[in-house]
């Protein structure tokens, strides 16, 4: 019984042997470095273990930075340069597995920087210019942007493109270079308030500072406006209808701005109807000079034919 077991196992350990030198036969040879089968999925496996443990890593310094009271934007950059560079060592051992020498990458290099040349010219452009957003934090994940005709919050930074979601809550693709060859306009880049302005019109003969003290009421009054500095009430103009009132104040909700807005002109205008105070609408008064009504004399009077 022993005997025949040793037999079986010698028989297993012969075919594990030949199946694993066949896998470790050379299929192709790339310069002087031989690739068999089982090089190709053990390199597989560093790359596949590479990302996964830059994930790990990667959400374990973020983590760190935010108990340290790190602001949002450098631990983002920070946690992407840790992943990037773990994946990129994971790439270059399992290339050093392959057999691949750092000559022969240098070649490789060579020969992408043509194709670059010749068709890779947006990717590397994006590429550079999101390393460039991570760097220089011109933008960073939560502000409020608006580059050429989008406009949204940025929810992640990516190597190639950043996401912007609009306040539809549509997500919009723009690529990284727009960022850094474009004009942007990065409401959130000072803090998390924003100057917004109200337009305000009012009929001629309308009591001015009645007008200015219920503009001032109504926006105090608000709780997403800030007391300090303090919102301003200036006459801006005599319009063609109305005079013009602009009221300026600091609002705390930079996302919902729209909405601070239209809550104030709702109670503007209930405070107005309440007090007596006329929104004019536009309308024009037409003066004739020196008119003269004239009949032919084949015509009756126009009173007789009306």
């Amino acid at each position: 019984m022993g005997e025949h077991v040793d037999n079986s196992w010698n028989l297993l350990m012969q075919q594990v042997e030949q199946i694993f030198r066949f896998l470790s036969e050379p299929i192709f040879q790339l310069s002087d470095a031989k690739i068999s089968v089982i090089s190709v999925l053990v390199s597989i496996f560093v790359i596949l273990i590479s990302i996964r443990l830059a994930q790990m890593i990667g959400r374990f310094v973020n983590n760190s930075l935010h108990r340290r009271g790190v602001d949002s934007g450098v631990r983002d950059s920070i946690e992407k340069f840790v992943r990037y560079g773990l994946i990129a060592l994971g790439i270059m051992f399992s290339l050093d597995n392959l057999g691949i020498s750092f000559n022969s990458l240098a070649a490789l290099g060579a020969v992408l920087m043509v194709g670059v040349g010749f068709g890779l010219q947006n990717i590397t452009q994006n590429f550079i210019s999101g390393i460039i957003l991570l760097i220089e934090r011109p933008v960073k994940v939560g502000d409020i942007v608006q580059v050429g005709h989008s406009e949204g919050k940025i929810i992640d930074i990516r190597v190639r493109a950043t996401l912007i979601q609009t306040r539809d809550d549509i997500t919009i693709i723009v690529p990284n270079s727009k960022f850094v060859s474009e004009e942007v306009v990065n409401d959130s880049y000072t803090g998390e308030k924003i100057r917004q302005h109200v337009s305000v019109g009012v009929a001629y003969g309308s009591d001015v500072q009645k007008v200015i003290r219920i503009l001032k009421e109504v926006v105090e009054a608000h709780p997403k406006v800030l007391q300090d500095p303090k919102p301003m009430v200036l006459f801006q103009d005599f319009g063609d209808s109305s005079l013009d009132f602009d009221l300026r104040f600091w609002g705390t909700d930079i996302w919902g701005k729209d909405i601070t807005a239209s809550d104030i002109r709702t109670e503007i205008d209930r405070r107005f109807r309440e007090e007596g105070v006329e929104i004019p609408f536009p309308q024009r008064d037409v003066h004739f000079k020196n008119a003269l009504i004239t009949t032919s004399k084949s015509q009756p009077p126009l009173s007789e034919r009306i």
